[in-house]
C-alpha cells in the first residue's frame, strides 16, 4: 500500500499546474494528471501506481507512474456507435496474484449490439491483454446505440455486478426474459450464482439481480459492501438507488421525470411492489460515475456519495446519512464528469470528458 501511495504521488508530480476549488471542507487543490484523452469513460488504479483509462472508441490506455502511456492491445471487438463503445474498467482485488481486470463494452451482435463483460489478464510489460474471455453479454435483439449502462463492480463475495440500460426500449426494462434495464450478477467464470433471485423462474434470465432500471451509468459499493447505482431519468427523475436482491425499480411504470415531449411517464411516481429512489434530481444532472468516500483525506466526508454530472459541470456530494445532495463541487475542470474514484491514498480522481483529462483532488490551495 505504501508503494502505491508513493507511486500515485509520483504521477501527480509530473502533472500540470494545480488550481483551487472551494468546498465545505476547505480549499481543494485540483491537479491535472493526464490529458489528450478522447471520450474517456472508465478509470481504475493498478497496484504499481499506474492506472487504466478506457476510451469509448475502443482504446484501453495504461498510464504509468512516470506519466508515460501505452495503448493496450488485445481489447475485445467493440461496437463504438452512439453511446456504445469501450465503457468501464475495474481491477480485480486479487490483481497481484491473477493480473486480471474487468471490462464492459458494447459488443457487436446480429443487427445490433449489447452490453458485455469481459475478464482478461493484463500484461503491462508486453502492453497487451491475454486470455480474454467474454463472461456475460446481453441477450441479442437490441439496437439504436443508446442506454448501455454500464458499470462493473466486484462484490465483497467475489461475484460481479454489471449494470445494463433499457437500450431505448422502455417496456423491456420490466421484461425478465431479456437483460435490458437490469443489474446483472455473475461469478468470475460467468456462471449464475445459485442464490440469484430468478434462478429457476420460467422465462426469466437467471443473471438478473434487479430490474426496472433506465440507464444506470454509475455503480459502487458503500463502506459496508452494499451496492448502489445512479441512473439517468428522462427529463428529470435521475435516481440514486440502493440495490436489493430481486427488486423492481419501476422504470417505465413509475418515475419522477417526464418524457422529453413533456408527457407523463407511466402511472406516476409510486406503485405497490416497486422501489422508491433513495434520492432523485429534478431537473436532471445527467449523472455518470459514482463513488462512496472512505474519509481518508477528508474525514468529515466519510460515507458520502460523490456523483459526476455530464450536464452541469460539477460533482455532486450526497450526504451518506440523510441521502440529500449537500454540495456541488464546481470548477472548469469538472466539465462533463464521466467517472469518479477514490485512490488508495484518499485523493479523489475524476475523468472530465469536456477537458479530455484525468484530474486529482487533494486538500490545499492551487498555484
Amino acid at each position: 500500500m505504501r508503494r502505491l501511495i508513493l507511486a500515485l504521488a509520483a504521477v501527480t508530480a509530473i502533472a500540470g499546474p494545480a488550481l483551487a476549488l472551494d468546498s465545505s471542507a476547505g480549499t481543494i487543490r485540483v491537479e491535472r494528471v493526464a490529458g489528450d484523452l478522447e471520450e474517456p469513460w472508465g478509470l481504475a488504479f493498478l497496484p504499481d501506481g499506474g492506472f487504466l483509462v478506457t476510451l469509448r472508441d475502443g482504446d484501453l490506455v495504461h498510464i504509468r507512474e512516470n506519466g508515460s502511456r501505452q495503448r493496450i492491445r488485445g481489447v475485445p471487438d467493440v461496437q463504438s456507435r452512439g453511446q456504445g463503445g469501450l465503457l468501464d474498467v475495474a481491477v480485480a482485488r486479487d490483481f497481484a496474484e491473477t493480473n486480471e481486470i474487468f471490462l464492459t463494452f458494447a459488443r457487436p451482435q446480429r443487427r445490433g449490439e449489447g452490453t458485455a463483460l469481459a475478464i482478461a489478464e493484463l500484461n503491462t510489460d508486453a502492453g497487451r491483454l491475454r486470455n480474454v474471455r467474454v463472461i456475460f453479454e446481453m441477450a441479442p435483439g437490441s439496437s439504436g446505440g443508446r442506454h448501455f449502462g454500464s458499470r462493473v463492480v466486484e462484490a465483497l463475495d467475489g461475484t460481479l455486478y454489471v449494470t445494463t440500460g433499457d437500450r431505448g426500449d422502455r417496456p423491456s426494462a420490466q421484461d425478465l426474459s431479456n437483460h435490458n434495464g437490469a443489474v446483472i450478477r455473475v461469478t468470475r467464470s460467468g456462471q449464475v450464482p445459485p442464490d440469484n433471485p430468478f434462478v429457476g423462474q420460467s422465462g426469466a434470465r437467471p443473471e438478473i439481480w434487479s430490474y426496472g432500471h433506465r440507464n444506470p451509468q454509475g455503480a459502487t459499493l458503500d463502506l459496508n459492501g452494499n451496492l448502489w447505482t445512479v441512473e439517468h431519468g428522462a427529463q428529470g427523475g435521475d435516481e440514486i438507488n440502493r440495490i436489493r436482491r430481486g427488486a423492481n425499480y419501476g422504470w417505465p411504470v413509475i418515475s419522477y421525470g417526464r418524457h422529453y415531449s413533456g408527457a407523463k411517464i407511466g402511472e406516476g411516481t409510486a406503485r405497490d411492489g416497486m422501489e422508491q429512489p433513495a434520492l432523485y434530481w429534478d431537473p436532471s444532472i445527467a449523472p455518470s460515475g459514482m463513488m462512496v468516500y472512505s474519509g481518508g483525506l477528508w474525514p468529515e466526508w466519510a460515507g458520502d456519495m460523490f456523483v459526476g454530472s455530464l450536464k452541469f459541470g460539477m460533482i455532486s456530494r450526497v450526504d451518506g446519512d440523510s441521502l440529500r445532495e449537500v454540495e456541488r463541487l464546481e470548477s472548469n475542470e469538472t466539465e462533463r464528469v464521466r467517472d469518479i474514484r477514490e485512490a488508495p491514498d484518499g485523493s479523489i480522481w475524476f475523468l472530465s470528458v469536456g477537458q479530455g483529462a484525468v484530474f486529482r483532488m487533494v486538500p490545499g490551495s492551487g498555484t
